[in-house]
């Protein structure tokens, strides 16, 4: 497994404390859940799908769909998702939807992306730890969890997805986000302990490694099958780490490409 150098930084992604706040039309608040009011630096700039006023209006519906937490909401007002999709998409890069990225992979829905870092995130309220990411795909979700962690660390077991999400995220320069082509069975043992463990893919069980990498008081999201092979069923899982041993919890039914060993 090889690591890859980090990008140096040169974007300003903070999103912790926005100065100014504006609420979501139509979204339910209340006094002590400001999770529905968007940083007022979003405010529409550009043209076209460069446009944040596309990407606002993309977070209005995740904020109507139930999304409460405000750090995840402005992570998703800030990244280009079109650019990290085909050209002959772009036009759905801002529908609830999943797209084809290559390779029998998929990009997740906005609102898959948003419920698991929410999940990912449990109330949180600044930036998470050291976070690791099994499948980095066209590097979406990872840009989107750098503006949530303090540091990430994203693998993928294609090449061929590895190298284009190092080419989607060029431009970014993130410098707390660290790429790697490897075996996401395996995890990352060199940057584990890890605050969180996101998975793009869903197997059997969550692999063992997973467990052993994850901090005490750490949590891990990850889709898992919820019936046999034939049936591809696959449920949201979420495992806390806590002093007393691991603690789960099944949510809804997902549907995510398969998990595989190896790399390719």
């Amino acid at each position: 497994m090889k690591e890859r150098p980090p990008f140096p930084a040169r974007l300003d992604f903070s999103v912790g404390q926005p100065k100014a706040n504006r609420p979501v039309a139509g979204a339910a608040r209340t006094a002590s859940d400001q999770s529905t009011r968007l940083p007022g630096r979003l405010a529409p700039q550009g043209v076209g799908l460069d446009s944040s006023a596309v990407r606002l209006n993309m977070v209005r519906q995740l904020a109507g769909q139930g999304i409460t937490d405000s750090l995840v909401l402005s992570a998703l007002g800030v990244v280009e998702r079109h650019r990290f999709v085909d050209s002959a998409l772009v036009n759905q890069a801002y529908e609830d939807t999943s797209l084809p990225i290559g390779l029998g992979q998929t990009i997740s829905k906005p609102g898959v992306v948003a419920r698991m870092a929410e999940l990912l995130r449990h109330g949180a309220s600044g930036r998470l730890g050291r976070v690791l990411e099994i499948g980095t795909g066209c590097g979406y979700q990872a840009a989107v969890l750098s503006l949530l962690a303090h540091e990430v660390y994203s693998i993928e077991r294609l090449r061929g997805l590895h190298d284009k999400a190092r080419d989607n995220l060029r431009h970014l320069r993130l410098a707390n986000l660290h790429l790697l082509f490897g075996d996401g069975m395996a995890g990352y043992a060199k940057g584990a302990p890890y605050a969180a463990i996101i998975a793009a893919a869903g197997g059997e069980a969550v692999p063992q490694a997973w467990v052993d990498q994850l901090a005490v008081g750490g949590r891990l999201v990850a889709p898992v099958s919820a019936g046999t092979a034939s049936t591809g069923q696959q449920a949201l899982v979420v495992i806390d780490k806590t002093p007393q041993g691991l603690r789960q919890t099944v949510l809804e039914a997902v549907h995510f490409v398969p998990l595989k060993s190896g790399i390719a």
